[in-house]
């Protein structure tokens, strides 16, 4: 009797890893799929109306998605103690630059409660597109911000076609490709 249970001992042993190892890999996925938690920047095509939203915009007066219907729009969700949305911001001015005279709408929303974090900020890295107000985070919290910064571009005809959590080097060139996509496409 021994001897049949010592003869199933090597492959017992090789199930236990094959287990271990698949739950393991399973765990691993599952944690990646968590936004912000390994990937530090993860893009996506969406689909549906954007939710409408004014806020108040640094300097005075307010910005209305709904006055924007009929041009593309950038939305960059940003923070100051976001170290990649420091890196990004200089590209994304770039971005409005080129594509502003073309229809691209940008507005950088800031997350924070403290207005003299941002004045310092884009002292340091001035842009020339309007920096919008949202301390509470209700406009974040309606187009499911998880990670800083975050970016969404929105069709002419209001829809949401592109979200982006996160930056990495490289990553503008995607928003790019989607902007001069949406700028050749007619209403």
């Amino acid at each position: 009797m021994q001897q049949a249970a010592d003869q199933h001992r090597p492959f017992r042993r090789a199930l236990a890893g094959i287990t271990g190892l698949a739950g393991s890999l399973v765990a691993a996925a599952a944690l990646l799929a968590v936004p912000g938690i390994f990937a530090t920047s993860h893009a996506s095509g969406a689909a549906g109306p954007a939710p409408q939203f004014t806020l108040e915009q640094r300097g005075g007066g307010s910005v209305s998605l709904a006055d924007l219907k009929g041009k593309v729009v950038l939305v960059n969700f940003w923070a100051t103690w976001c170290g990649p949305c420091r890196k990004e911001m200089p590209l994304l001015e770039q971005i409005h630059r080129k594509y502003a005279p073309l229809g691209l709408v940008m507005v950088g929303v800031n997350v924070e409660e403290d207005g003299r974090l941002f004045d310092t900020f884009l002292k340091d890295v001035p842009v020339s597109f309007p920096i919008l107000l949202d301390p509470k985070n209700g406009v974040s919290k309606l187009y499911d911000v998880a990670a800083m910064p975050s970016t969404v571009i929105i069709d002419r005809k209001g829809n949401i076609r592109y979200v982006h959590q996160g930056y990495q080097p490289g990553d503008e060139n995607a928003y790019q490709d989607m902007v001069r996509t949406l700028i050749r496409e007619r209403t």
